[in-house]
């Protein structure tokens, strides 16, 4: 594998040191070298401890050789700054040291250090430790990517499960779950939640007329006006099955429920989308079926959905184009 692309950064006081490092290196096929001749140098090289607000990061750096003994930071504490600064923590470390004895080397290693190589340098042996740190690197580059394409393929995954295909908005699994969730969480801060249950008048002869494209459009539009109508995180909007749809307003009484209802009515109205097969208007009207209820230890998600679910018959039963609520009557 060919790694003569790869940065490789050397962190040592001694320019004899650093100077047949970099010799070595070169003549091993590696061309880009950085030098540093101290912590504090290789820190503003890399970018790190600039002031708030400046985003230069500095180069990326894919391996770091870095002498364990040098005047005001040595190089364990360099490696402890290194590995806790976010862009310079994946990055592997050799250490180099003429210091062999134990304790150093497993203090360094302690600290994140992967391997280290012995002074006086001996080419075959520093060739061989950064070629294996650099696979390393790689292979984990590789893994960090695969598992990032992974996250995003099974957010799309989820996003997907629980959106409605067609019109963008939650689907009715969303909608189960997450009522399940505003309700236990209504319940612990006895706080009221308003479901409005919300359905196309004569939807049906709407596509007969229309034809199902048509038909699509029109629940689009309807969808993004019901969307577009709520804004508070514990809110949601969702495809309920067919031409139905429902708004769950946490925290909310029957009077907010019917607010946002005659909103929608407004909007929808003033979009005046023909609708000449029905019965109560030449354009799309809506029906609204809303009911409250503050969770309590006797009362149920299902409750909830019974009380809104008759409010919407009422609504249809009474004429439909109109909001059934108790709070009206």
């Amino acid at each position: 594998m060919d790694f003569s692309h790869k940065t490789i950064l050397v962190i040592d006081d001694s320019i004899d040191s650093r100077t047949l490092i970099c010799h070595i290196l070169n003549q091993a096929g590696y061309d880009h070298i950085l030098e540093a001749d101290s912590a504090r140098q290789a820190f503003d090289l890399l970018g790190i401890d600039r002031p708030e607000g400046d985003i230069d990061f500095g180069p990326r750096v894919d391996l770091i050789l870095l002498d364990i003994v040098m005047p005001e930071m040595d190089g364990i504490a360099t490696c402890i700054k290194l590995k806790a600064t976010p862009q310079t923590a994946d990055v592997p470390i050799i250490m180099v040291t003429a210091d062999t004895k134990d304790v150093s080397l497993q203090n360094a290693f302690e600290q994140g250090a992967m391997d280290y190589v012995n002074k006086p340098i001996n080419r075959v042996e520093l060739c061989a430790r950064v070629k294996s740190a650099l696979l390393l690197k790689d292979e984990m580059d590789r893994r960090i990517e695969l598992a990032r394409e992974l996250a995003a393929a099974n957010k799309i995954l989820q996003r997907t499960a629980l959106t409605d295909g067609l019109t963008g908005i939650a689907n009715r699994r969303y909608f189960d779950e997450f009522l399940k969730k505003e309700w236990r969480r209504c319940r612990r801060e006895q706080q009221p939640i308003t479901l409005c249950l919300v359905d196309i008048d004569f939807f049906k002869a709407y596509n007969d007329s229309y034809g199902h494209l048509q038909g699509d459009d029109c629940l689009k539009k309807v969808a993004a006006i019901l969307a577009a109508s709520v804004k508070r995180p514990g809110d949601l909007v969702a495809r309920y099955g067919g031409e139905e749809f429902a708004l769950i307003l946490s925290e909310t009484t029957e009077d907010g429920g019917c607010a946002v209802a005659h909103r929608i009515m407004r909007e929808v109205a003033a979009r005046n989308i023909p609708h000449e097969n029905s019965t109560v208007s030449d354009r799309i009207t809506l029906s609204f079926g809303v009911a409250m209820l503050t969770p309590m230890a006797a009362t149920a998600v299902h409750d909830l959905i019974t009380q809104a679910d008759r409010a919407l018959y009422e609504a249809k039963n009474m004429g439909r184009d109109r909001i059934s609520c108790p709070c009206l009557k």
